[in-house]
């Protein structure tokens, strides 16, 4: 049963700082894709940024130059920094996780973790 456990949402103000960790519960040997997926209300669930097993990375123009991904290998965890926020940051982030043997293994979710950035 793999298990993604987020932390480190919460309130920042407009062009302040936030750290998203993901802890994956799972050998890294196994993963293959790790993302971070944000939805914010009334509007449909987008892709973020995502890491590959070998490290390749990409990112929502939206973001591009302000969030950073990384994965601790040795610790199973996947970061996010997320520098410059703006008002329109403000969703609830998800920890996606794909193993090697997606997609004939199911897509894993974290339990979403909230970012509110105020103006």
């Amino acid at each position: 049963q793999v298990q993604l456990v987020e932390s480190g949402g919460g309130l920042v103000q407009a062009g302040g700082s936030l750290r998203l960790s993901c802890a994956a519960s799972v050998r890294t040997s196994s993963i293959n894709t790790m993302g971070w997926y944000r939805q914010a209300s009334g509007k449909q669930r987008e892709l973020v940024a995502d890491i590959s097993s070998g490290g390749s990375t990409s990112y929502a123009e939206s973001v591009k130059g302000r969030f950073t991904i990384s994965r601790d290998n040795a610790k199973n965890t996947l970061y996010l920094q997320m520098n410059s926020l703006k008002p329109e940051d403000t969703a609830v982030y998800y920890c996606n996780l794909k193993l090697v043997t997606y997609p004939y293994s199911p897509n894993y979710w974290g339990q979403g973790t909230q970012v509110t950035v105020s103006s």
